[in-house]
Order: structure tokens, then C-alpha cells, then sequence
């Protein structure tokens, strides 16, 4: 059939035709927004799940549903190797940029600017000689407000402020932080309190973020009330009629039909992830003669499928592995698919499990991996421990 009308999108972050088995999640933020928009108290939100679950994607449509209210948006991508000082600075001097031209006081917009870019100043981590960084803003920097260089007083004062400009307007102000589980221990301390003094002032502005499975215990251990200041959602796998309605609904609009057996087909390949279901959907198009699509098809197609997931989902992060990180990946692997405790790896490995603390805690790091609870870990990738069970030792 004709590959420029495929409609299927496995990409990373990349919005699916039909996103389907999320209309939990899309009317648990409908209400957020709309509490939020009539000065009730609300949390922040935070979104987990594997990779592949469309955490990402979810996080963007959020994004969208808080723009169409004329909400001031920013969003960032956490890494574990830089602070949130300037990111976020950026992220709220685009949300500010989108409402400044409907508020009618120029001058509070500029007094939050010159807040704004002395908070981005106070980058510690700027290279020497570097500390006059500014984000193209052209006011002077404030002086006495979220520049004391201690990112828990001064990012609690640039919420506050930024919320005032958007309570002047009547909307909200929404950060949305991917990635989330990377950000760096004592920023998340920071970001907790500053959503704490939010939460108690009911100032609009939230912070939205998503990460890997064990973000609710990064933010625990960082302040114990996180867990009462942020709404979780857990995303997972998509159930049976999720996944149908994920390859029929687009296929519909382009006039293709699949027969039931290869929707059977189908799932039991993708499994009902939905970066998988989007992978298999697209090769079993380009392979397929015509409409509608067979279960032969998809047993063609299913062997090009695998091999570009081998290359680009799963290989790419087997690759920036360390040979020492893969011995430990391959005794998870095979051990089983469930988590499994870092003793039983140690054993298997014939190591003392203090041993092998540097490769596990390497492998967190690089987001291969998760501690699912204390003395468990697990793979962040699903399908991963079947992929390394094919790879050579």
C-alpha cells in the first residue's frame, strides 16, 4: 500500500493519529485546569511509566489543552548533569512571553522580566566569567528578589511572582519538566518547596512533570509532603480495545480495514505498548498489498519490525552501555522479565552485591534501569530483557 499515506508515527515523543486509553489522564488534567481557572486548590501533576508508554507525548498534549485556555506554557527536558536553573528561567520567559501582550500593565511584565533575569544570573554552575548570562531580556536585573543564589528561596519567589502576572489576567501559568526523575537531587528539593508555597497560597501556576517509575520515590526522599503536593498518574500499557482503536481509527480515515486475526496478530507482537503498536502498524502497512491487512501481513512484516526496534529502541541504549553495565543487564535479563533483586544478580554474577553498586548505580543514571522498590530493580525499557536474551554474551 502507499507508504505516504501511512498514518502510523512510532517517533520518540511523537503524537500518534488516534491517542488512544487516555482519556483518564486527559480528564484528570481537564479538571486541574478548570479548578485552577476558578481559584480552587489544586496540585501539581506528575506522570510515570516506562519508556515507550507515551509519557512524553501525553506531556505535550497537556501542554496544548493548557495553550488553548491561554494559559502561559513552558517546558523543559531534565538532565542529570545540569541544574533547572536556567531551563526553567527560559521555560517561564516563554509562558510570560505568551501573555504579555493581553495584560494591560507593561510595567508589572517588566518588573517580572527583571525578576526573571536575575534568577537566571544566580546560575552557579555558569563557566567563570560567565555570570552576566542573561535570557535576551532587556530590562535591568531586579535586585533582592530570586537572586540570593540559593535555587529553594529564589525559584519559591519567581513562582510566586510569575503566578501574580497570570492571576492579572485570570489564567494559569503551566511548567511542564520531562524527564523528571533526572533532575538533580537538590533541585528537586527546590521544586518541591516552591510548589509547596503555591499549594498553600493557591497561586495559578503548576508544574507538570514526567518521568520513569520511581519519580514518586526521588521526590519522597527529597520532602517527605511530595506525596500529598503532586496528583500521580501511572500510564502502562494499552488494554486490548486501546490498541485496536490505536491502528483502526487511522487506518479508517485513509479507507484500509484489518481483519480480526491480524489485529490478534498485532497485539500479541506490540503487546499493547503504544510505541510498539505504532512500530508494527507501520511496517505491516508499507509490506501490505492492499486492504485489508492479514495476519500474513503482519507475520511478513514482523521480522522488519523487530530488527529496526533491535536497532533504534532497544540497540541505541544497549550501546551507550559499559561492558561491565551489560554483564549486569544480562544477568537481569536472565533472571526474568519481572524485577528482580540485586542480591539474585550479585549471586548469579558470583559477586558481593557492594560490588557491583557502581555498574547498577551507572546503569540508574543512564535511565536503563530503576530501583522498582528497595533491593529491587528493573528494566525502564519494556521488552529489553527479551531483546538482551537474544544478544550474544
Amino acid at each position: 500500500m502507499d507508504p505516504v499515506r501511512n498514518p502510523y508515527a512510532p517517533g520518540a515523543g511523537q503524537r500518534p493519529p488516534e491517542l488512544a486509553g487516555r482519556d483518564r489522564e486527559l480528564q484528570q488534567f481537564e479538571v486541574v485546569l478548570e479548578r485552577v481557572a476558578r481559584g480552587r486548590p489544586e496540585r501539581s501533576m506528575v506522570i510515570t511509566g516506562l519508556r515507550g508508554v507515551g509519557k512524553t507525548v501525553l506531556l505535550n498534549t497537556f501542554k496544548s489543552m493548557a495553550m488553548q485556555r491561554l494559559w502561559g506554557t513552558g517546558k523543559i527536558e531534565a538532565r542529570p548533569d545540569r541544574s533547572i536553573r536556567r531551563p526553567v528561567a527560559a521555560a517561564l520567559h516563554m509562558a510570560i512571553r505568551e501573555l504579555s501582550p493581553r495584560h494591560r500593565a507593561p510595567e508589572r511584565i517588566e518588573e517580572f522580566l527583571g525578576v526573571l533575569k536575575a534568577f537566571a544570573m544566580r546560575d552557579a554552575s555558569a563557566a567563570k566569567g560567565t555570570s552576566h548570562w542573561s535570557p535576551g531580556i532587556d530590562v535591568p536585573a531586579a535586585r533582592g528578589r530570586a537572586d540570593s543564589g540559593d535555587l529553594e528561596i529564589d525559584l519559591t519567589e519567581l513562582f510566586v511572582d510569575a503566578a501574580a502576572v497570570a492571576t492579572d489576567l485570570g489564567v494559569g501559568i503551566a511548567l511542564f519538566i520531562d524527564e523528571m526523575q533526572d533532575v538533580q537531587v537538590e533541585d528537586v528539593s527546590a521544586l518541591c518547596a516552591a510548589c509547596h508555597e503555591l499549594s498553600q497560597s493557591g497561586g495559578p501556576l503548576i508544574v507538570v512533570g514526567a518521568g520513569l517509575p520511581h519519580l514518586p520515590g526521588v521526590l519522597s526522599a527529597s520532602k517527605s509532603y511530595s506525596e500529598r503536593l503532586f496528583r500521580y498518574a501511572r500510564i502502562d500499557r494499552l488494554d486490548r480495545e486501546a490498541a485496536d482503536l490505536a491502528l483502526i481509527a487511522p487506518a479508517q480515515g485513509e479507507g484500509v480495514e484489518f481483519t480480526q486475526e491480524a489485529l490478534d496478530a498485532l497485539y500479541q507482537a506490540a503487546d499493547g505498548y503504544p510505541y510498539f503498536v505504532q512500530a508494527y502498524g507501520k511496517v505491516a502497512w508499507d509490506l501490505a498489498l492492499r486492504s485489508p491487512i492479514t495476519a500474513d501481513d503482519v507475520k511478513v512484516s514482523a521480522p522488519e519490525a523487530e530488527e529496526e526496534l533491535a536497532v533504534g529502541f532497544f540497540g541505541s541504549r544497549y550501546e551507550r552501555a559499559t561492558p561491565a553495565e551489560r554483564d549486569y543487564m544480562h544477568a537481569i535479563a536472565s533472571i526474568g522479565d519481572e524485577p528482580v533483586a540485586t542480591a539474585e544478580v550479585a549471586e548469579l554474577l558470583g559477586r558481593k552485591p557492594s560490588s557491583l553498586s557502581p555498574a547498577r548505580d551507572s546503569l540508574i543514571k543512564k535511565g536503563l534501569i530503576y530501583s522498582a522498590e528497595r533491593g529491587l530493580i528493573a528494566f525502564t525499557v519494556p521488552h529489553f530483557g527479551k531483546f538482551l536474551r537474544s544478544q550474544p554474551i
